[in-house]
Parts: structure tokens; C-alpha cells; sequence
């Protein structure tokens, strides 16, 4: 089963007086759908998108793993934990909340940032904080969060390349850039599909490349 969700479909928040737009795949903050809470471990997919200056000063999270991809220009991390780093496109930064955690996220350059920020439930609660960054990830490389029991997987395609995506209980597909067609729908930047029970099944690049992050899940 194959559910198409549509960038222009998702919710608008953020503080457009302050440079931030977000856009909400599924229910956040005053957003509420009963029937668009999560899909299986992932709690939130907000597209972000901060102007040269802006972000989100320091607050806190707890029992939730976060994994953000730049989609262009540079992200400042800072967290309680005494982590600050850099992240660019590219990058998977996984930020680890265990019991409790502080951290601000800005844009400090003077391009417009736009990442994409996904939450996911850990299996079990607690642990220390704990942040990583993987520069420059390969294309087919996966990273694996054991923790929410998924495996994220990076796909660039040339036009007309196709990829197998993997057999599983649930697969979550963004389409970051560029124009993808799966089991017969076709998704474009900020479009996703939520597959329940995949098996034997491909993206295709039908218009130029594309890139795509696929979540792999319990």
C-alpha cells in the first residue's frame, strides 16, 4: 500500500516574521490531524527553511532521535552537551536527545538554509545524549538508528536511473530534488509516498537527477 503525500499539502508554521518557515508532514506543535500522528517510529518531518541570521535559539528535547539533512546552505549546531559543528549538504547529523538535551540550530551564513529535520521514537527510552555527523555520505551508504529500530538510506540517481528499494514493514520516501516515480506515482521536491508492506519495489529519475532519502523501518 502506497500513500502520496504532497509538499504542497503540508502544514505552514515557523515565524515568517523572524525568517522561519517550516513545513509539517505530519501533526506538530498547534498542527493536529488524529489521523496523521506518525507513520510507525517517525514522529515529524519538517522541511525548514531559514534566512541568512535566523534559527531557533536554545531549547530542549528529550527521548526522541533526530536526524537532520542539509538540502542547501549551512547549519550551526550548538548543544548542552558541548557539541558545536557545522553541517552542509551532504551530511546526516544525528542528534541523540536520551534523557534530556539543549541545543540551538542557525543559519550563520549569509545564504538561505533549507534542511529537512526528521523525528523518530526510540525504542526505548533514556541513554546519554550523544550527537554525530557523517560528512559527505556516500550514495547508497545507509545509516542505521538501532535505537528507533530504521536504517536511512541515501539514493542519487541520474535520469532514467532506477534503484531497488528495500523489502520492509514500512518505508518512508522523500524526494529531495528532482522528480522520482514510484509504483506508478510520480514525486517531486518535497513530495513523500508512506509504503506499507514493500516488496519489489524500484525508484526511477524521471526527469533529470533526483535524490532521495528512504527510510527503512520496524
Amino acid at each position: 500500500m502506497i500513500s502520496v503525500h504532497r509538499s504542497d499539502d503540508r502544514y505552514r508554521g515557523g515565524e515568517p516574521d523572524a525568517g522561519i518557515e517550516t513545513r509539517h508532514a505530519l501533526s506538530f506543535g498547534p498542527f493536529y490531524d488524529p489521523d496523521n500522528l506518525r507513520f510507525g517510529p517517525i514522529l515529524a518531518c519538517n522541511e525548514e527553511h531559514l534566512a541568512a541570521g535566523a534559527g531557533f535559539d536554545e531549547h530542549p528535547h528529550s527521548h526522541t532521535e533526530i536526524v537532520t539533512w542539509v538540502v542547501e546552505g549551512e547549519l550551526t549546531h550548538r548543544d548542552s552537551a558541548g557539541h558545536s559543528t557545522v553541517v552542509r549538504a551532504g551530511d546526516i547529523a544525528h542528534l541523540s536527545a536520551g534523557t534530556g538535551v539543549r541545543h540551538v540550530e542557525r543559519n550563520d551564513g549569509e545564504s538561505p538554509l533549507t534542511f529537512l529535520q526528521m523525528w523518530l521514537a526510540p525504542l526505548e527510552s533514556g541513554g546519554e545524549p550523544a550527537y554525530t555527523v557523517v560528512p559527505g555520505i556516500a550514495d547508497s551508504t545507509p545509516y542505521a538508528l538501532p535505537q528507533a529500530g530504521a536504517m536511512l538510506h541515501v539514493r542519487r540517481l541520474t535520469e532514467g536511473e532506477r534503484t531497488a528499494l528495500p523489502d520492509a514493514v514500512r518505508l518512508y520516501v522523500h524526494v529531495v530534488r528532482g522528480r522520482v516515480a514510484v509504483e506508478g506515482e510520480e514525486l517531486g521536491p518535497g513530495d513523500a509516498a508512506r509504503i506499507t508492506g514493500a516488496e519489489d519495489l524500484e525508484a526511477a529519475a524521471v526527469a533529470g537527477a533526483a535524490e532521495l532519502l528512504v527510510w527503512e523501518l520496524r
